[in-house]
C-alpha cells in the first residue's frame, strides 16, 4: 500500500509541478506580491496531494516563540524536500538561505529570484560570507525573518553533521534572536527516497535565543537545544537518536572564537 500511495503521489507531485512551471511561468512577471500569493496557493496544493494521496499530515508548535514583527533568525534543521517546501506556509514572507547554483535553475530560479531569497556563493570563505551578510542585510531592511540550514546540507535522522559557522555570523553581525526549528520530517520523507510514510510530521519553534552572547557561545546553545529537540521528536515517532562526537560543537566553537 505504501509503494502504491507513494507512486500515485510522485506522479502526481512531479507532474502538477512540471505543468505549473510551464503554464504560471508568467505568474513572475506579477509584483512580488501577488506572485507570492500563487507561490502559497501551489504549496497549499502539494499539502493537500501529501493528505490525499500519502496520508501525510503536519502539526506546528511553539508559534508563540516567533516575534511578532521584524526580522529574526529561524535556525531550521534540514532532513529532507518536505520543509523547504512548506516554509512559506509555516513563517510569514521568509527569506531561505540557499546556494547560487539553485537561482540558474530554468524557471525554478527565476522564481527564487523574484521571491527575493539570499543566494550565497560557496566557492571560496571570504565570498561566501559576505554574499551572506550581503543578502541578510537587504532581508532585515524589509522586516522578513531569515531561514537558514545551520548543517548547510540534509542531515537524515540519527545522522551527524557539524553546525557550520553561518549562522552564527549572522547572529553575531545582525544582532537578531535565532529561533531554532525542530523537525522529524526525514522520517516520513526520507532523502532522495521514492517511499514516502503516512503519519504527522511535527515542526517545533523553539523559544529564541536572543543577542549579546558571544557568536561561539550562541553556537553552542543552538546545537545543544536544537539537537536535543530533534531527536525527541525523532524518538516519539520511532525514529534513532544521533549518534554525535562528545563536544563537538564546543570544540570548533572555541577553535574558532581563539
Amino acid at each position: 500500500m505504501i509503494y502504491i500511495r507513494s507512486l500515485l503521489f510522485n506522479v502526481a507531485f512531479f507532474g502538477w509541478t512540471a505543468f505549473l512551471c510551464v503554464a504560471a511561468a508568467w505568474v513572475a512577471l506579477l509584483p512580488r506580491p501577488a506572485m507570492m500569493a500563487v507561490v502559497r496557493w501551489y504549496l497549499g496544493t502539494v499539502a493537500f496531494l501529501e493528505r490525499v494521496l500519502l496520508g501525510l499530515r503536519y502539526e506546528v508548535r511553539g508559534t508563540q516563540h516567533l516575534p511578532a514583527s521584524g526580522s529574526y533568525l529561524v535556525a531550521a534543521k534540514h532532513q529532507s524536500a518536505w520543509e523547504t517546501m512548506k516554509l512559506h506556509r509555516l513563517l510569514h514572507d521568509p527569506a531561505v538561505v540557499l546556494k547560487t547554483e539553485l537561482t540558474k535553475i530554468p524557471v525554478w530560479g527565476l522564481f527564487a529570484r523574484k521571491t527575493e531569497m539570499i543566494p550565497v556563493d560557496r566557492g571560496a570563505r571570504g565570498r561566501a560570507v559576505n554574499s551572506l551578510l550581503d543578502g541578510a542585510r537587504k532581508v532585515m531592511a524589509q522586516g522578513r525573518p531569515i531561514v537558514i540550514f545551520p548543517q548547510g546540507t540534509r542531515t537524515a535522522p540519527g545522522v551527524y553533521h557539524n553546525y557550520r559557522v553561518g549562522v552564527g555570523v549572522l547572529y553575531d553581525q545582525l544582532h537578531l534572536p535565532i529561533v531554532p526549528m525542530a523537525l522529524n520530517s526525514g522520517l516520513f520523507w526520507p532523502r532522495r527516497a521514492f517511499l514516502k510514510r503516512p503519519g504527522t510530521i511535527v515542526v517545533e519553534f523553539l523559544p529564541p535565543i536572543e543577542p549579546g552572547l558571544q557568536r561561539f557561545e550562541a553556537m553552542i546553545e543552538l546545537e545543544t537545544r536544537l539537537e536535543a529537540a530533534t531527536d525527541r521528536l525523532v524518538i516519539a515517532a520511532g525514529g534513532p537518536p544521533t549518534r554525535r562526537p562528545s563536544q563537538t560543537a564546543r570544540d570548533a566553537a572555541e577553535a574558532e572564537h581563539t
